[in-house]
């Protein structure tokens, strides 16, 4: 009996052996097809997760614009500073700013229609906000839409870098949801006030940075004539004009630009938008803004 009870203690250990080194062997197995078990893992997909990533896929560091901007893919955009047209050759781009306005955006786009010409207007996010009607009506004249912040802060590259992406975001969403769907393409520091965070926020965005080259100062109220002398004295200084729709009495405005358009039209010269993607020429870019 000593010697049968003996016999089933060894058979016991011997199954027991076996079963521990068939154990080891499926842990190794486990660890070479799965050596990063430890990382973060989405569970409907079992893949490992990029633990610098937001769970929507967009990149986790901070100062990249909304949401780490573009998927960590690079801006939709160049950062650079836009001034050349997107027709090219001696094409000019009209650019209104500051609006909508209830008065004086109407008046700008009746002017814009009857020449069959298209502009790009930059936008303050508020006014935006509280005339849709007005932004729809801009996005179905066919023209294009360009962030122009939400308090057009003249000193807003003095300011923090998160300021500056509220500024710019803020504005954007506001601007986007007044138009029903059309998608904002440009971002204009007001008073020309970019900085190098704005642009790369801008861009990260899918909004290209928007100078110009011919400053009407049609807000200073100069007179017609001297705001249609500065479009003639200065466009060869680049395509981009820049004008109002808003921010006080435009009448001056409205009638200096359709004298320009009048003007353009004699000189044979077309109109068109500015560049998005495309990069910028140095003979449109001079002087800077």
């Amino acid at each position: 009996m000593a010697r049968i009870r003996s016999q089933g203690v060894r058979a016991r250990i011997a199954v027991a052996a076996s079963a521990a080194a068939v154990a080891a062997t499926v842990w190794g197995v486990v660890a070479l097809v799965d050596p990063g078990h430890h990382g973060l893992r989405d569970g409907a997909s079992g893949q490992t997760q990029d633990q610098n990533r937001t769970p929507d896929g967009k990149n986790g560091k901070k100062g990249e614009g909304e949401g780490g901007g573009n998927g960590g893919s690079g801006p939709l955009v160049p950062e650079t500073i836009a001034h050349a047209s997107e027709s090219g050759g001696d094409a000019v781009n009209i650019t209104i700013d500051d609006g909508p306005d209830p008065r004086w955006t109407p008046r700008i786009l009746d002017v814009l229609k009857r020449y069959d010409v298209k502009a790009t207007f930059c936008m303050v996010g508020p006014q935006a906000k509280a005339h849709p009607d007005l932004v729809k009506k801009v996005v179905q004249g066919g023209h294009r839409l360009c962030d122009h912040t939400m308090d057009h802060d003249t000193r807003m590259d003095k300011k923090p870098v998160a300021y500056q992406e509220q500024q710019i975001l803020e504005a954007k969403k506001l601007i986007e949801e007044a138009a029903g769907g059309a998608k904002v393409e440009y971002y204009r520091a007001p008073g020309g006030a970019f900085t190098p965070d704005s642009r790369r926020i801008a861009a990260a965005n899918g909004m290209r940075p928007l100078g110009w080259n011919v400053d009407t100062k049609d807000f200073e109220k100069p007179g017609v004539a001297a705001i249609v002398n500065a479009v003639k004295r200065e466009i060869n200084n680049g395509p981009t004009v820049l004008f109002h729709d808003a921010g006080g009495n435009r009448t001056q405005s409205v009638e200096a630009l359709d004298q320009v358009l009048a003007w353009l039209g004699e000189q044979g010269r077309p109109t068109g938008f500015p560049v998005r993607t495309e990069a910028d020429t140095p003979s449109a870019s001079a002087p800077p803004s």
